[in-house]
């Protein structure tokens, strides 16, 4: 959240939607007692401490530490404490509708999600970005991309160079890339977004590729978009309807000994990768279905009208008459195997889930998400690493990301330990 928040799950339950679940550590000094520490500078419990924060920074940890009188005391005995995740493939309504904004953000911070990096900017979020860091709007830091580049916004190499530079003036943090890019316009904004130093994020045009991607020096690139697709023999003479999204389906002619070469030259180049493997593992695997979804408690946080769209795209996906359940199983299989690929080469990995997307609640699926990073592989406090150290180094913050003196103090209290139990990160409801 922005420097004067502490982001605390304390009440009986989210439903209350009221702003009581957040404590602003900026008006009086907050002191857990009794608590047990994952300060993520390394896998460690620091059982039994105590935690002082003072105007939005960590002051003290310690056994006996000394506070006024004044200060907000929290008996935490038997919970755990680790820095606030966070969510870096989010999305704010590209609108100008406040009240909307203010839902999600709600919704992000409070699952303990602390830090955003919206996808899909508007004008609007440069103004909500200013409200959040003023405190005018109680919300998880926010980064936003600009307005997207793809086949329609941008026809020509000309205008991709003159959107470069627009938002860039503009002030946005990120550029954010999408389909349809040729490798002409591509060219001139990677070109033009390098001279000027603006960052570029997203999806991998099928007609750009992953290795040209890669070459022009992505931030990160989001879905794995492009990996599959890299390592289909012939897939340049294939249309990008017969690859599917992310190439879904062709995975099955997917050649794993390109992994190596992959992995080598993301890492040699510093391009970090935000996998959103739960919009994968709900969207297009057929053993999640929209029964299962609603089911799910964290389901009524959202309206009708969305979970019915999200219906209708996961119906729309299974009637295509190229789906098959069997060999969409088996590319869910090789995301997770890259995802463990990137972990294991070094590939820098940053946590996020595409939320509000389909089947994605805010706040809840980035908790979801990390769930699925173990299942491919990872262990809890690797999964947890991408949502709190990495991140602070991808953003190059010295003072976020861990629990020690000095650092902000964004911190998710829970009922269980999840360096055990990833699952027990949603356990904040205490």
């Amino acid at each position: 959240m922005c420097s004067r928040l502490l982001a605390l799950i304390l009440v009986l339950s989210v439903i209350t939607l009221h702003s009581q679940n957040l404590i602003d550590s900026s008006q009086r000094e907050i002191v857990f007692t009794s608590v047990n520490v994952i300060p993520m500078d390394r896998e460690q419990v620091l059982e039994n401490q105590m935690v002082l924060v003072k105007n939005g920074l960590v002051s003290a940890i310690g056994k006996n530490i000394k506070y006024s009188k004044e200060a907000l005391v929290i008996d935490a005995k038997g919970k755990y404490l680790m820095p606030g995740l966070a969510e870096m493939h989010a999305h704010v309504p590209p609108n100008d509708n406040l009240e909307s904004h203010k839902e999600v953000l709600f919704l992000f911070a409070a699952n303990g999600i602390t830090t955003i990096r919206g996808m899909l900017g508007h004008p609007s979020h440069l103004t909500l970005r200013a409200k959040i860091n003023s405190g005018e709007v109680l919300g998880p830091r926010f980064y936003t991309t600009g307005p997207s580049f793809n086949g329609l916004s941008v026809k020509t190499a000309e205008r991709g160079s003159e959107m470069v530079r627009e938002q860039k003036a503009a002030g946005y943090d990120y550029l954010n890339l999408h389909p349809g890019l040729t490798k002409e316009t591509f060219g001139a904004i990677s070109t033009t977004a390098n001279e000027i130093r603006i960052p570029f994020v997203g999806h991998v045009a099928f007609g750009v590729g992953v290795w040209r991607a890669i070459d022009a020096g992505y931030s990160s690139i989001d879905h794995m978009d492009g990996f599959v697709e890299a390592m289909v023999p012939g897939i340049e003479s294939m249309v990008e309807q017969k690859a599917g999204l992310f190439g879904m389906f062709v995975a099955d002619k997917a050649d794993e000994s390109v992994i190596p070469k992959l992995m080598k030259e993301l890492k040699d180049k510093n391009i970090w990768v935000v996998p959103t493997q739960s919009l994968a593992d709900r969207w297009f695997d057929s053993a999640f279905t929209p029964e299962v979804f609603l089911a799910d408690p964290d389901s009524k946080y959202m309206n009708k009208q969305i979970v019915d769209q999200w219906i209708d795209s996961k119906k729309n996906l299974m009637a295509n008459p190229q789906y098959d359940a069997a060999k969409i199983e088996n590319f869910i299989k090789l995301r997770r195997k890259l995802i463990y690929e990137c972990q294991k080469n070094g590939v820098g990995l940053l946590l996020g889930c595409d939320a509000p997307q389909i089947f994605n609640v805010p706040g809840f699926s980035t908790h979801n998400e990390l769930k699925y990073l173990v299942d491919a592989g990872l262990t809890p406090y690797e999964a947890l690493q991408t949502g709190t150290v990495n991140v602070a180094k991808y953003l190059k913050l010295t003072n976020a990301g861990t629990i020690r003196p000095g650092a902000v103090a964004d911190l998710l209290l829970m009922d269980g330990n999840p360096l055990a139990d990833i699952t027990n990160s949603k356990k904040w409801l205490v």
